[in-house]
């Protein structure tokens, strides 16, 4: 084990002569030791340090990509046939109250949905418009290009007419009208704005249509692919996903209620409870857990349409009630809804399971109630790095948004005979038949990637660090042999916090970058296992199943036993100030030599903490469901087109916050039990800095367990 423990943590009689620096400050430096944590550290793992910082240099450089070539509008709004974002100040012209897609001519949008035809519907002619036009009850109306050249109108003049200035057409133009040519359309088919596009219903106006025989217009097909044309293109994958990530931009009050704010004040609540009403505390988690999941499964089914009468619809603004319109959100929903209901079984069933183990946890959670009872700071503390965290993901969003939408609006290259009226030139041209499209370069994934995976790294670091100071917070506590002065509640925390900032913080970013590496390891294998079941799905035999289903338990297994060795490697790092190799190899050996007493000890307790962890984001997930269900987030362009991904990214951030707080509890436990591991092998099994409550607590344990499992 390289030595005892209590000499490198200066209370032990070996330190006596020892001339360690004293890293709490005003501790005493006599020849008794004095000082709770001594020892002459140094920095470690410099080098991952060095590449931790080279990493920030590179998230700013990314984002700062995304900063300069992106713009948010373009993840809910689309393009018209100039390229201009349908909502945008910017276009040519202003259309900033301008902001929903409408294909002008029918015939273009049901050849695209043709097979083998080369006209696309990126290149039909489409404009923005307030919103979507209805054919007229007793005649003919029409949709007319943006006013220029010789039509002499205003924007604002144009949108009062309701987009029509047919009237105001010389003889050619009427003709070209007539021909489906521009710059006028006539409105036949109704439409609904789904997404802020205009989906066309196949079902033509017979009114309409008999005018505009009656005028001599050339025939307008009424086929249902004019309406399966666009719904498709606006449920495409690429579409969907650019909604989600739009949906958090529209939701970020929610996100910072609901991810924030809510989160924190629940978190310290439940510290408070559990250091004054500790023994209710296991009982009371268990039933609000089951309660939560319940709550969360039963808004699923309403928002999937499976329960009640308010399902999640596409439409924004008034819908037409002849038609029922679907998408992959709400298959997404209904997905989510499965996947929950499971989630509400198990929990239930695993609650029954441990309601008899409950009794193990209460004394072990006692002792965490003592250590924080003395060292008051620790319920403080984890303000910190939740400051820190909230300062980062505002950035981090932020940035997502722009490099989620920093693609290149350019002309498509399309090979297609069209011809249409252009105002400008004032004849019909037949060159510009090529509409533009958003264009996303490979580098453009990458960079995104890259962001992801920052933010999980990130994350883990700064929860890493909170545990390094937690753990040397307790330690100071474990090892002043329970003779609390007047510093420890406060200045053991601050001196472990400088401790971690002079000499530790690479060691705490390789810890951090390794949980992160396998588990990017394991979403990338994920990715590359579904597509390959995609394309084989037909052929796939029962041993390439078991041979997959066992690779990710394989994974699964490694990540948990990594994260189990960081947290305990970040606990010698606090207590000894090795590097993150040593202090994983120090703490390895101790939790193997006393396996079967931190396991009966620790387990219990972790899975209530657990437990609390997902009562706090479970909550948080049905307070954003219930904001989410407000009219602010239903119509106009606050519309998000589900609540699933800001109620999952509430959910997220919630149980960051929770665990940033938890962790005081979890760490107190699992520094003051591997310090106890150690001080008992150290003095031949008996404890010499052990506070009274721990020992009474364990000895408990062993009479429960006995009591719990018979002899």
């Amino acid at each position: 084990m390289g030595g005892p423990l209590g000499a490198i943590i200066g209370r032990h009689p070996a330190a006596a002569g020892g001339g360690g620096e004293d890293e709490l400050g005003g501790g005493g430096g006599g020849g008794d030791g004095g000082g709770i944590i001594r020892h002459n550290r140094r920095c470690r793992d410099l080098a991952f340090l060095v590449l931790f910082a080279a990493f920030w240099v590179a998230m700013i450089v990314n984002s700062s990509f995304g900063f300069n070539q992106g713009n948010p509008l373009r993840l809910t709004y689309e393009l018209d046939y100039k390229g201009n974002i349908c909502g945008s100040r910017h276009g040519d012209p202003d259309l900033h109250e301008l902001d929903v897609r409408y294909w002008m001519n029918p015939n273009q949008v049901y050849q695209s949905g043709v097979k083998d035809n080369k006209i696309n519907l990126a290149d039909a002619k489409a404009i923005c418009l307030m919103e979507c036009p209805i054919p007229a009850a007793d005649g003919l109306n029409f949709v007319c290009d943006y006013p220029e050249g010789d039509i002499r109108l205003s924007i604002d003049d144009w949108i009062n007419r309701d987009y029509d200035y047919f009237e105001f057409l010389t003889p050619d133009m009427r003709n070209s009208s007539l021909q489906l040519q521009g710059p006028c359309y006539p409105v036949i088919f109704p439409s609904v704005n789904v997404y802020w596009s205009c989906q066309f219903i196949a079902r033509a106006s017979n009114v309409s249509l008999k005018h505009w025989q009656q005028m001599g217009g050339i025939n307008i097909d009424e086929n249902i692919l004019i309406d399966k044309t666009i719904h498709k293109a606006i449920n495409s994958k690429s579409s969907v996903l650019k909604r989600y990530v739009a949906d958090i931009g529209k939701s970020w009050p929610v996100l910072i209620v609901c991810g924030g704010l809510l989160p924190l004040f629940l978190s310290v609540i439940w510290l408070l409870l559990i250091r004054y009403f500790v023994a209710a505390m296991p009982w009371i988690t268990v039933v609000l857990f089951n309660a939560l999941v319940i709550s969360v499964t039963m808004f699923f089914y309403i928002k999937a349409g499976w329960l009640g009468n308010d399902p999640l619809t596409v439409v924004i603004g008034e819908s037409d009630p002849y038609v029922h319109i679907t998408g992959r959100e709400i298959s997404h929903l209904h997905a989510a809804t499965v996947v929950m209901t499971v989630v509400m079984i198990i929990a239930f069933l695993s609650s029954i399971a441990i309601i008899r183990r409950i009794l193990i946890a209460t004394p072990v959670l006692k002792v965490a109630a003592k250590v924080i009872g003395e060292v008051q700071a620790l319920i403080i503390f984890p303000v910190v790095p939740y400051f820190i965290l909230a300062i980062f993901y505002m950035f981090w969003f932020s940035a997502t948004l722009h490099l989620f939408s920093s693609g290149q609006v350019l002309r498509n290259d399309c090979n297609t005979d069209c011809c249409s009226y252009d105002l400008k030139l004032g004849k019909v041209n037949c060159d510009n038949c090529c509409g533009y499209s958003i264009h996303y370069t490979p580098h453009i994934g990458i960079a995104i990637l890259f962001h992801l995976f920052g933010c999980y790294w990130a994350t883990q670091f700064f929860i890493a660090c909170s545990s390094t100071v937690i753990a040397g917070s307790v330690a100071s506590y474990y090892w002043a042999r329970g003779e609390i002065s007047h510093d420890i509640p406060f200045v053991t925390v601050v001196s472990s916090l400088k401790r971690l900032l002079r000499y530790s913080l690479g060691s705490v970013a390789i810890g951090s970058l390794v949980v992160s590496a396998v588990e990017w390891v394991r979403f990338i294998l994920e990715c590359l296992r579904r597509k390959l079941k995609l394309v084989d799905s037909a052929r796939e035999s029962c041993f390439g199943k078991m041979t997959s289903s066992s690779s990710q338990c394989c994974l699964g297994c490694i990540d948990w036993t990594l994260k189990s060795v960081n947290r305990n490697a970040y606990i010698m790092i606090a207590i000894t100030g090795k590097g993150f190799f040593k202090a994983s190899v120090l703490a390895t050996g101790l939790i193997m030599n006393n396996i079967l007493h931190i396991g009966k000890v620790n387990v219990i307790g972790d899975v209530i903490l657990f437990l609390g962890k997902l009562c706090v984001s479970l909550f948080c997930a049905l307070f954003a469901f219930l904001m989410l269900d407000t009219h602010k987030y239903k119509s106009a362009h606050n519309k998000i087109s589900s609540p699933l991904v800001p109620v999952v990214v509430s959910w997220a951030l919630g149980f960051i916050v929770a665990k940033l707080f938890f962790q005081v509890v979890e760490m107190s436990i699992d520094t003051i039990i591997l310090s106890f591991c150690q001080d008992s092998e150290e003095h031949q099994g008996n404890a010499q800095y052990a506070p009274p409550l721990l020992v009474e607590t364990l000895d408990e344990q062993s009479e429960l367990h006995r009591l719990t499992q018979g002899p």
